[in-house]
């Protein structure tokens, strides 16, 4: 295969959105429509990648800025053809341009790879599809030996031409040398009085080159987004696929249909997932993992063996082998867990080292802490590491014993085999082998009236 251009045209309204954001920057599986035919440009090793964009161009130059792609303006927005005319200048001449859509974002790069195969300075390729409802779209035109003829429109097809349930995509493999020389020749002598770049194909024939056609089966993966429902469907197609891809690769889920995957997940063996499980970012989840229902995993590490209990949600964090989570916790970005510690229901840790075998069981607040192993803390423990102003590092050691309802004022630090009592405050540092009792003694007052309700 030659050089291969990428042009991926944006610049539509999609005014049937009926949205402030523009229609190729609303999402699929968390990702921005256009970002998905980027990222094919990318997988495919194009060497240039050019955007045309229109209709909110500036939200569309901020949204991509720190990309290496070009983008061109195409206004006023003429049709596909004066949309590919926009960014000709940027292509090279000797490479060979793949048309791609910003609102079609699940076409896969192995279907285009088998598109762009026979491309070649002589000829060109064209996606088609066999649709069950094919109104309002391209119908391909084939003559008695099956080889493509025209692309005729919806609006400009004959009644006979209508029946015709095969269509073109829009997808295209054209060697840019020839777009120089077909698309000043189209005309808007069409319904539309549009410049189309399925003209090219009669073009091509007229000049002796070959059409080639590459036909899907999967409908979907070329299907555009014009509106909500669409891209409703298209989400859920993804996250089908997703799931079918890794229940083939091992992973148990319970029910695929309740499954979402917003990034990249890569699952060891007989993991199990459970239902309504949101994986966003990059993941990894180790052998044996299980994760229990209504979870989210946002770029995290998920160590072999461990338990991820129901709607608990992980961000930014990295789990050991054989840890347990849940249910409820929060574990938040900065944290590390050695293997097989133990946070329980209604706990939340950020940035922090929780050592081998240690436990934070019940609602608690861990922060800017370090634990080392063995260690227990009670149940509605705290560490105060913020000052209002500043943050403080809180230091325990190794088979600590934290008594329930304590709070830990950083900067602190707690020795090995130290002993903190229940209910105590805590704002100066503990020996080793020390036991802490930092509360105030119990006053019991006799006669004592609870305040009555005044009367109206």
């Amino acid at each position: 295969m030659s050089t291969l251009n990428v042009v991926i045209l944006a610049a539509g309204k999609g005014t049937r959105m009926f949205s402030d954001t523009p229609k190729v920057l609303h999402t699929v599986a968390g990702k921005p429509l256009v970002q998905h035919a980027l990222d094919t440009a990318k997988a495919l090793e194009s060497t240039l990648t050019c955007v045309v964009i229109g209709h909110e161009a500036e939200l569309l130059r901020q949204a991509l800025g720190n990309q290496a792609v070009n983008m061109v303006v195409q206004e006023p927005q003429l049709g596909t053809a004066h949309a590919v005319h926009q960014a000709l200048e940027h292509l090279d001449k000797a490479a060979v341009a793949l048309i791609l859509y910003g609102d079609v974002p699940l076409v896969q790069a192995s279907t285009l790879r088998t598109l762009l195969t026979p491309v070649d300075n002589n000829s060109m390729a064209v996606l088609t599809c066999t649709v069950s409802n094919p109104a309002g779209l391209g119908r391909i035109v084939r003559d008695a030996n099956g080889k493509i003829q025209a692309i005729i429109e919806d609006k400009d097809a004959t009644p006979e031409q209508r029946q015709i349930s095969e269509i073109n995509t829009g997808i295209m493999a054209i060697p840019v040398a020839r777009l120089h020389e077909w698309l000043p020749r189209i005309s808007t002598n069409n319904a539309q009085k549009e410049y189309y770049l399925t003209d090219v194909v009669q073009l091509a024939l007229q000049d002796g080159c070959q059409v080639h056609t590459t036909v899907i089966d999967d409908e979907m993966e070329a299907a555009g987004v014009n509106n909500r429902r669409q891209l409703a469907e298209l989400e859920r197609h993804y996250q089908i696929r997703e799931a079918e891809r890794l229940m083939m690769a091992g992973v148990t889920l319970r029910d695929p249909a309740r499954f979402d995957v917003r990034g990249e997940l890569r699952a060891g063996r007989d993991v199990e997932i459970d239902v309504n499980v949101i994986i966003v970012g990059k993941v990894r989840l180790g052998d044996r993992v299980r994760i229990g229902p209504n979870c989210i995993l946002r770029d995290c590490d998920i160590g072999e063996s461990s338990v991820i209990h129901a709607n608990t949600v992980i961000g930014e964090a990295t789990i050991g082998a054989r840890c347990d989570i849940g249910p409820f916790a929060r574990i938040r970005p900065g944290t590390v867990l050695e293997e097989q510690a133990r946070i329980g229901n209604f706990v939340e840790v950020k940035k922090s080292l929780i050592g081998k075998n240690s436990k934070v069981n019940h609602l608690s607040y861990i922060g800017d802490s370090t634990l080392g192993n063995d260690v227990n803390v009670g149940a509605g423990t705290i560490t105060c590491n913020y000052d209002g102003v500043n943050k403080y590092q809180t230091t325990i050691g190794n088979d600590v014993f934290i008594g329930s309802n304590t709070a830990l004022v950083a900067p602190v630090t707690i020795a090995d085999n130290a002993t903190i009592a229940a209910g105590s405050v805590v704002t100066a540092d503990v020996g080793n082998q020390q036991l802490a009792i930092a509360r105030s003694k119990q006053v019991n007052k006799d006669g004592w009236q609870r305040p009555a309700k005044k009367s109206k």
